[in-house]
Formats: C-alpha cells, sequence, structure tokens
C-alpha cells in the first residue's frame, strides 16, 4: 500500500538525516481523469488536491510531476495548479540527487515515493488514505 512507502520513507530520511524526500506523480489517472485526447474535461479525483497542497506547503517534500504530456499541456498543467496553490519542484527530473559511489542517476533519476497508477496506485482508493495519513502526520 502507498502508505507503507510512504512511512518508509519518512524513516530512512529521519534514519539518515535527510533534510528533504522526493514524491514523483503521475497525472492521468493518477490526479486526473484521463479523457484520451478527448475534449478538455479532465476530473481530479477525490482528496487528489487536497493531499497535493498539503505535500506543496511543505519544505521537506519535493513535488516531482512525472508525465508523459506534451510540454504544451504541462505548461496549461503546472499553471492550473499554481492557482490551486500546488507547486511541483520539477517535471520528470530531479536535479537535486547527482550521481554518487553508489548510484548513477543519468537516467533513472531518484524518488522515495510514486503515485502512478500504472505502479499500483488506485486513485479512488488510496488518495483518502494519504490525505488521512498526512493529516495525522503533520498534525493539520
Amino acid at each position: 500500500m502507498i502508505i507503507d512507502a510512504i512511512e518508509a520513507a519518512f524513516t530512512r530520511a529521519k534514519k539518515q538525516g535527510w533534510e528533504k524526500t522526493y514524491w514523483l506523480f503521475d497525472l492521468h489517472d493518477t490526479v486526473i481523469t484521463s479523457n484520451y485526447g478527448v475534449g478538455e474535461v479532465e476530473e481530479y479525483f477525490p482528496f487528489a488536491l487536497e493531499t497535493l497542497k498539503i505535500l506543496s506547503d511543505r519544505e521537506d517534500i519535493v513535488l516531482i510531476l512525472f508525465t508523459s504530456s506534451h510540454d504544451e499541456k504541462i505548461k496549461v498543467y503546472m499553471e492550473k495548479f499554481k492557482n490551486l496553490g500546488i507547486n511541483f519542484n520539477y517535471i520528470n527530473e530531479n536535479p537535486e540527487a547527482t550521481n554518487s559511489s553508489y548510484a548513477n542517476f543519468d537516467v533513472k533519476f531518484y524518488f522515495n515515493v510514486l503515485f502512478d497508477d500504472k505502479a499500483g496506485f488506485h486513485p479512488m482508493k488510496d488518495w483518502e488514505p494519504v490525505y488521512q495519513y498526512l493529516i495525522e502526520y503533520y498534525g493539520k
């Protein structure tokens, strides 16, 4: 479950003394419904925006948009998120994690938590528990 990944990320960060964790978010069928190019109507899944807002407000969490959308659509999405008070730090990259003696991030960039329907995230089931966990974890 996604909560296990979140708890593992927080635990690892605390143990290692890391100041940040890196969270990837696919867009279609994860944050918003897919319309497969038919029309412009896309809907946010319940609790997605509320959860993203909590995460966006945290200095210890880096949000990365992980999408195969075309650049012009990404600009539209980023503007929409910005207007909602949700700020993704990066798009399809994590320049903060650099190569080291034990890891090469030239092709696969570093992240701690992945929200993607292709990776088992179920937006209709998983957003609310994540939201509730963060409310409890952060005391909001």
